[in-house]
């Protein structure tokens, strides 16, 4: 019988059931939010895989902007270490633990080994592919949707109040944090959210769903 962390690794990562040996082997980490799991440019040290927990993947640009690309949680798969394994290039991300995290690190030569299972290897592949298909939807809203509808959209579906600061709502969009400022406060003047210190109460959802579907070319910033 698998250990109860054996067993938890592999109801959420079902194909390491053909690696029993390999899951045995395998130490699980346990580390706080704010941690960083790993850098941009640095060496790949393995394929991750979280228990529990999440792990926010950001890109930076040269001058300390970040674009959030995705955020991992048990049972899912970073991208940026998968290609940086299968490529054998530094990452192109950094990975930060957003809460209290359990997670444990496959290293790159029994990752390399586990692909020759094919079970492994289609689980590891079809994750990839849903992954990738999340970062299109990325760069598509980036690229044609407003930034006052994708700010809408993210305001969306946590209830009538989200805690957040602008810093956060900016990196998680990519953008500036005076520009959320600015659509927060003209989201304000029409009524559809009201804002006070790191929180934002909404007050007309169905108003905001109508900013967060409009998709254009052209991005508002008024």
């Amino acid at each position: 019988m698998p250990s109860p962390t054996a067993q938890e690794l592999i109801d959420l990562y079902p194909a390491m059931s053909e690696l029993p040996e390999l899951v045995d082997s395998l130490a699980v980490m346990e580390v706080p939010a704010g941690t960083v799991l790993f850098r941009e440019h640095e060496t790949c040290q393995g394929f991750p895989m979280v228990l529990e927990g999440e792990v926010r993947v950001s890109r930076s640009s040269p001058n300390g902007r970040e674009l959030e690309l995705y955020r991992v949680q048990p049972g899912e798969m970073c991208l940026v270490s998968s290609a940086g394994l299968f490529a054998h290039q530094p990452l192109s991300a950094h990975g930060v633990a957003t809460r209290a995290t359990r997670l444990t690190l496959l290293s790159p030569a029994p990752f390399q080994d586990a692909l020759s299972n094919q079970r492994f290897r289609d689980f590891v592949l079809g994750l990839y592919a849903a992954r990738m298909a999340d970062l299109t939807g990325l760069i598509e809203a980036i690229a044609f949707q407003k930034l006052d509808a994708r700010l809408a959209n993210t305001l969306l579906g946590h209830g009538q109040q989200v805690r957040i600061t602008h810093q956060a709502l900016a990196d998680e969009l990519g953008t500036v944090r005076e520009m959320v400022t600015r659509l927060l406060r003209r989201f304000e003047r029409d009524g559809l959210v009201e804002l006070s210190r790191e929180c934002i109460d909404i007050k007309n959802s169905a108003a905001l769903r109508q900013v967060a579907s409009t998709r254009q070319g052209e991005v508002n910033t008024m």
